[in-house]
Parts: structure tokens; C-alpha cells; sequence
């Protein structure tokens, strides 16, 4: 007889059990899940909305292409620019040098050369909105601020900052081309609004992350790392693209590409150019302080001249355009507004010395 709720098997020849009952002791459990629901919806809408704001945000660098992360508006930027620029003027108000110092006259000359050059790099490298083209089309402004620090930097809304201790390593405008080329690049490529779009995505993290933990360990970790394995790099990062492209406009406003080397070069060594008759200054300490390049905000020296010997070919060809011709031309005019220059100067010169005369 065949055994009750038992099927027989006609190949074994044997019973095969019975199926288990549903909550029966044979049937397998649903593992638990892990997290509670009400956890589980608000971590699937962020993760679908960081995938969606990465993509939607996405943008191109001009010129070289590089595909990146920006959140920030041209308009925001301006205004984050702007603001900061009252700032730093009114704090350096005593440091400031006139626009009638020889410093700068010769910033403003050379800034103003590099500024024509920047529509034409626009025109070829990057398709404006209209939002761009108010951001784009500011005009620059110069501010030369009597210090020893060897610094130039940029502001977004086109504010360009030099301290005169950057002229103890610059012979003439083709390395101060290569200094202002490389700030008006970070201005181009927006990587002002790049980094602060970062930080933002970086404390929605580090929120994300205290949410998590409460305890803050994971945060704890987070931080440094963050520094080492993303802002530094993307800062190095920065600092080659503007590498980069203030070759591109040096070359294009026809100021020699090849002196970016000599003035990075001297920096490396720590010559300094002698001043006022002086002998030329080699601080060897200069190199010694220098980070090494992984937990720097910068290239080391090396890379960055490594670079320029990659680019130079690219570089002279478009200095070199047209047979030569037009940078000729456009340097034999660049010559003489030295002579004007320097002619006012000497006059300005004569004019203080004979007010000082008739003081006394």
C-alpha cells in the first residue's frame, strides 16, 4: 500500500516525502534584513539623486576637455568673486601700489595684451550661453600689492592679484605672460566654481557619514582622506590645466611660451634677479621646503617643467603662426609701448624729484 501524503518514485522505487508545510520545521526562514525600512527609502532617494545630480551636473573644460563635476552658477561665482575682491582690497588697502608704479603699468600692459587673447580662446574652445558670456566677458582688473611673497592669484569675475616679491624671479613680460597666462586659465576653466562644487558634494558625505555614526569615527577617517586622496589631487589637477592653457594664451597674444620655463625653472633654484644693481640671490632653502608632491597643492617643479617640455611644440607652433609674421609685428609693438612707458616713467620721475626740490 502507498504510504499517506507520500508519492511513490516508480525509477528508485522509493517514497519521497512530503513537501514541507508552510511555518513546518523543513521550510528555510527569510534571512532579516539588515536595515529597517524607514532607512531604506531615504538611502535609495539620495543615492538616485547623487547618480542624477553627478550626470545632470556634469561639465567640459575648455580645451582640454577633462569632464568634471559643477554645481555653481556663472552668476554665483561673480558674485562669491566679487565679494571676495572688496575683502582682500580693502585689507591690503595700505599695500596696494598706484596705478601710475612702474609694477603696475607693466601688470596692466601685459594683463591687457593676455586679456584679447582670452576671447579668442573662448571663441575657439568654448560655446558661451548667454550666463557664460556676462561671467566670460568681465573685464580684468590688476592689483599689485607690495609684499616679499612670491604669489600671484586669481579671483572668479577676472580679479587678478600680484605680490611684488613674484618679481625677484622675472626678468621680462614674456615670464610675466607666463605667470598672469596661467591665473587668466583658472578664471577659464571656472575651477573656483569646480572646488567649491566639490566641497559641497564632500560635506553632503560627511553628513551622510555622522548620520550613519554617530560616534564620528567614520567622519574622523573621512576627513584626511578626503585631503590626501581628492582635494590635493584635484588642486594639482588644476594647477597643470592652467598650466596648460596659460601656454596656450601666452603663445596666442605672441609672448615667447619658452620663458614659462625659465621663470618655473628659477623659482626651483630660488634665483632671485638682482635688484637694484645688487648680484643675483640663490636661496637653496626654497627647494628643500618644498612638500612633497602627493600632499601638495601643487606640482613639484619638475613636473611642471616636464610639462612645458611636452606642450612647448604645440605652443611654438601657434606663436609661430603664419611664418612668424604676426607675432612680429604684434612684438615690435610691444617694444615700443615699452618705450613709451618707460619714457613716462622717467618723466614722472623728474616731475616728483623737482616737487621734492622746491619742498625743500
Amino acid at each position: 500500500m502507498a504510504r499517506k501524503n507520500q508519492s511513490f518514485n516508480k525509477k528508485t522505487n522509493l517514497y519521497s516525502p512530503p513537501p514541507p508545510r508552510a511555518g513546518g520545521a523543513g521550510q528555510i526562514p527569510k534571512p532579516p534584513s539588515n536595515l529597517p525600512p524607514y532607512l531604506i527609502v531615504p538611502a535609495l532617494t539620495l543615492t538616485g539623486g547623487i547618480i542624477y545630480g553627478y550626470y545632470h551636473f556634469q561639465d567640459e573644460v575648455p580645451y582640454t576637455k577633462r569632464k568634471r563635476l559643477l554645481l555653481t552658477s556663472p552668476q554665483h561665482e561673480l558674485t562669491m568673486g566679487h565679494n571676495q575682491y572688496k575683502q582682500l582690497t580693502q585689507f591690503h588697502k595700505k599695500d596696494i601700489l598706484p596705478s601710475h608704479h612702474r609694477a603696475s603699468v607693466t601688470v596692466h600692459r601685459v594683463g591687457s595684451r593676455l586679456a584679447s587673447s582670452t576671447k579668442t580662446f573662448m571663441k575657439q574652445y568654448h560655446s558661451s550661453s548667454s550666463a557664460d558670456a556676462d561671467f566670460y566677458n568681465k573685464p580684468f582688473t590688476y592689483t599689485i600689492i607690495q609684499s616679499d611673497q612670491v604669489n600671484a592669484f586669481v579671483l572668479p569675475g577676472n580679479h587678478i592679484f600680484v605680490y611684488t616679491g613674484l618679481f625677484q624671479y622675472i626678468q621680462n613680460e614674456d615670464e610675466l605672460a607666463a605667470v598672469l597666462g596661467h591665473e587668466m586659465a583658472h578664471v577659464l576653466a571656472r575651477h573656483g566654481g569646480e572646488r567649491l562644487s566639490g566641497n559641497v558634494l564632500m560635506t553632503l558625505f560627511g553628513r551622510l557619514l555622522w548620520w550613519i555614526d554617530p560616534s564620528l569615527l567614520l567622519y574622523s577617517i573621512f576627513v584626511p582622506a578626503v585631503k590626501v586622496l581628492r582635494e590635493l589631487p584635484h588642486s594639482r589637477e588644476h594647477e597643470v590645466e592652467a598650466d596648460h592653457i596659460g601656454l596656450v594664451l601666452a603663445s596666442e597674444a605672441c609672448f615667447d611660451p619658452r620663458a614659462a620655463k625659465r621663470v618655473f625653472g628659477s623659482m626651483k633654484e630660488g634665483k632671485k634677479i638682482p635688484q637694484d644693481g645688487n648680484k643675483a640671490n640663490t636661496t637653496s632653502q626654497q627647494q628643500q621646503q618644498q612638500p612633497p608632491e602627493f600632499l601638495s597643492t601643487h606640482p613639484s617643479y619638475d613636473s611642471r617643467l616636464t610639462n612645458f617640455d611636452n606642450w612647448m611644440s604645440e605652443a611654438m607652433s601657434i606663436y609661430n603662426a603664419n611664418g612668424g609674421m604676426r607675432c612680429q609685428r604684434i612684438r615690435r609693438e610691444m617694444a615700443e609701448a615699452r618705450k613709451i612707458a618707460s619714457a613716462e616713467h622717467m618723466r614722472r620721475e623728474e616731475e616728483l624729484a623737482r616737487r621734492r626740490r622746491h619742498r625743500g
